[in-house]
């Protein structure tokens, strides 16, 4: 049998790493579906619809935005989030690729 040279982009695997260690929970992916269902939301109706605490809520929310998944924008003292379809879409074909659907 041929062996096979394994090279990797550091760079790209430390992305991808990331992203599905963000959708990898259970809580982001509840967070997430909320968010689906109402287009772009306030922190503030997120953990109190979910009844989370909203310091958890925060941080699960970080951990999206700097996957990509989410965007956050200020809207006065409130935050508002969305989803980033592309990136969810991307992470959805990949994860299909690997397991051959």
């Amino acid at each position: 049998m041929k062996r096979t040279k394994v090279t990797f982009n550091n760079e790209k695997l430390h992305v991808s790493s990331e992203l599905m260690r963000a959708l990898a929970h259970p809580l982001r992916l509840k967070i997430l579906e909320f968010i689906d269902a109402h287009g772009t939301i306030n922190v503030n109706k997120i953990y109190k619809t979910l009844q989370i605490e909203q310091s958890i809520t925060s941080q699960h929310l970080k951990i999206l935005k700097i996957a990509g998944v989410v965007h956050g924008e200020k809207e006065g003292k409130f935050m508002r989030y969305n989803i980033n379809y592309d990136i969810v879409h991307r992470a959805v074909k990949a994860v299909n690729n690997f397991l051959g659907k």
